[in-house]
């Protein structure tokens, strides 16, 4: 006789996004499979205290006539969708449910299919697609980047923006570079220690949208760590990995960016060279999304077994061969916030580990979400439920009293840093860091 496990003791495995199928976009097989889920997740209601989704679809159901599922009519769901940040939290670290436990409950996947039929019936507006528009905007911010980086500081001009794409006045978003790491990579990139034990590895920067347009200082201090510990670098970036459209439901867009990428990618890929990314949100894009809408590609398959995140090589360096230098010691304490598409990865505590390779590093681990979301966070109607997310690490790192607070996420160190200042907290160093400066910091070159 068949017996159900109360939980999954397998490793979470996924199933490819079946996003071109007819099936995929039906109303009716879509809202069977959401009642299906969103009714065990009522029985379960183990993430409560994750995103906002799940609050607002307990919120439904206990306010309903039954105080049951049956009685929650569909139309009501937007508002569950809409409050989903695809951090995947969830379904890594909460629901024991996943496949393969016969459940087969994916929340995220959920809302990404709900995302998905809502683009393919023009329900995202045109000012979020040209927000997505990540490599388009930074190469038109360059050269305008310190009237751009002036504006979005300014409060009246900030408020026009609210009221005309819905961005946040009080949000903080990224500044831009006059100049990209790509431009500067020939004159700023350094060669390969060949002295240097883990000299002979080669590795591809693959420098994501934020490093390349954003912050090329930080894209160039990864590049300089690689080359110190003898690891041949060289920059490629054909565009965006695509999560701004990923949060949108737009797969088309998505598969064809991996199929671009991958296919850039592959020859380095078959010379021994390693991708490395440098945002854990593009980490997990070329890892674990892709492989999954475009499934079918080989070279999408080759680079996501070939990726690796910044933090997670430079560990696997230093357990393999060895660092090229002695570390310093970094006596003042440190608050790591641990990024949640960095423990999506399921590769680890990297950004911990590469820490405790310092001698007297003294390290406070906070795992919970920042509360930023990527462009959900930055939005209006979002923006002060962001800062209700992220506020236990606010706080988290208020009690910790550290000098360096870091994080691998650069759009969450702007919203921790963010929430910080607002709540008072002056006592770290006047920044929100990458583990990388710390990490450079006891070498002595940053």
């Amino acid at each position: 006789m068949k017996t159900t496990k109360e939980g999954s003791l397998g490793a979470p495995t996924r199933h490819a996004v079946d996003w071109k199928s007819e099936a995929f976009y039906d109303p009716d097989a879509l809202d069977a499979e959401t009642r299906r889920i969103f009714d065990i997740c009522h029985g379960c209601r183990r993430c409560f205290n994750l995103c906002d989704s799940f609050p607002r679809l307990f919120d439904l159901i206990d306010d309903s006539n039954t105080g049951e599922l049956d009685s929650v009519e569909s139309g009501e769901f937007g508002s569950v969708v809409d409050a989903c940040t695809l951090c995947d939290m969830c379904f890594m670290i909460k629901c024991p449910y996943v496949p393969p436990h016969e459940f087969d409950l994916d929340f995220p996947h959920l809302m990404l299919r709900h995302r998905a039929v809502a683009a393919s019936n023009g329900s995202v507006s045109r000012s979020d697609k040209e927000l997505a528009k990540t490599d388009r905007n930074g190469k038109f911010a360059a050269p305008l980047a310190a009237l751009v980086n002036w504006s979005v500081r300014q409060k009246p001009l900030r408020q026009i923006l609210q009221s005309a794409v819905g961005i946040s006045s009080d949000a903080p978003l990224p500044q831009y570079s006059a100049r990209s790491m790509q431009k500067r990579w020939a004159e700023e990139a350094m060669g390969a220690n060949d002295t240097a034990p883990a000299n002979g590895r080669k590795a591809v920067i693959y420098a994501t949208c934020h490093m390349n347009y954003s912050d090329p200082d930080l894209g160039l201090l990864a590049q300089k760590l690689l080359a110190m510990n003898g690891v041949e670098t060289e920059f490629v970036y054909p565009e965006c990995c695509g999560m701004p459209q990923l949060e949108q439901g737009d797969l088309a867009s998505v598969a064809g960016k991996a199929k671009n990428v991958a296919a850039t990618m592959r020859p380095w890929i078959d010379q021994g060279y390693q991708i490395i990314a440098l945002v854990p949100s593009c980490s997990l894009m070329l890892k674990m999304e892709w492989p999954l809408i475009a499934h079918d590609d080989d070279d999408v398959l080759a680079l996501a077994g070939a990726t690796k995140d910044i933090t997670e090589y430079l560990v696997d360096i230093a357990k393999g061969e060895g660092l090229s230098a002695e570390l310093l010691p970094v006596s003042e304490k440190t608050s790591l916030h641990m990024a949640c598409h960095a423990r999506a990865q399921n590769m680890g505590r990297k950004a911990e580990e590469l820490l405790a390779l310092i001698p007297k590093m003294e390290t406070k681990i906070i795992e919970r979400c920042s509360g930023h979301g990527g462009a959900w966070g930055v939005k209006n109607d979002n923006f002060d439920i962001a800062k209700k997310i992220g506020r236990p690490v606010i706080r988290a790192t208020a009690k910790a009293g550290t000098k360096y607070v870091v994080s691998e996420c650069p759009l969450a160190a702007q919203h921790i840093h963010y929430g910080l200042d607002e709540n008072g907290e002056a006592g770290h160093d006047g920044a929100v860091r990458h583990p990388l400066e710390i990490f450079a910091r006891s070498i002595g070159i940053y």
